[in-house]
């Protein structure tokens, strides 16, 4: 038998629904939904960094009568993960998913997925350093349709970089559309939409670099 990696035995706490892992999962779901809701026509693209299993896209599109409609790739670099999300994207029977092993550290794991209509970028902030969540978010007009939404998070651990992250947004082109901080917990949940032109992807290259563990 595989062990289990440090990556998949971080989705545990999804098991408890009262977790904090929980809790932010219901969040960034809940800004899924209404995105979709929001856009009720035609063909849509999402790509999802460091997608993990895919609870969050792949659990909102499972109960959706116009999951069809929505070519998702999620990129993913943990084999277990890969094979988790796999089965559940078949199993809601979601023939428009791509789950690709690569890392989404690397501009050319994203050839052929953008520019997309909705960035996930859930469980990456909080995972790389404060250079590389800058210089990734410096990135993202380079992964973007026009109006495009990114939905990120990050933890508020002391220093908290959220007010940070808030304004790098900004100065790549990018409206606040939400911002959760709960009081009782350490995670925050952002929500912005691209105003600025979209860029070519070219030229390849890392802006991040996620932990091996």
């Amino acid at each position: 038998m595989t062990a289990q990696t440090h990556w998949q035995a971080w989705h545990e706490p999804y098991a408890d629904a009262s977790s904090p892992l929980s809790r932010r999962l219901r969040l960034v779901q809940q800004h899924i939904a209404s995105w979709l809701d929001g856009r009720p026509d035609g063909r849509l693209t999402v790509v999802s960094a460091c997608a993990g299993q895919g609870h969050d896209l792949i659990g909102v599109l499972a109960s959706r009568s116009d999951a069809q409609r929505v070519h998702g790739t999620l990129l993913e670099y943990d084999a277990g993960n890969v094979t988790a999300a796999r089965a559940a994207a078949d199993q809601a029977g979601l023939s428009k998913m791509v789950i690709r092993q690569a890392d989404a550290g690397q501009l050319s794991s994203y050839a052929g997925a953008v520019p997309a209509d909705l960035v996930l970028m859930v469980g990456v902030f909080g995972n790389i350093s404060d250079a590389d969540v800058e210089q990734t978010i410096a990135a993202l007009p380079r992964l973007c349709a026009e109006g495009a939404t990114v939905i990120w998070t990050r933890t508020r651990r002391d220093p908290d970089l959220t007010p940070a992250v808030r304004e790098w947004l900004r100065d790549a082109g990018f409206v606040e559309q939400a911002f959760h901080a709960p009081d009782d917990v350490r995670f925050a949940v952002g929500v912005h939409r691209f105003e600025g032109p979209p860029r070519p992807l070219d030229p390849p290259g890392a802006v991040f670099t996620f932990p091996a563990q």
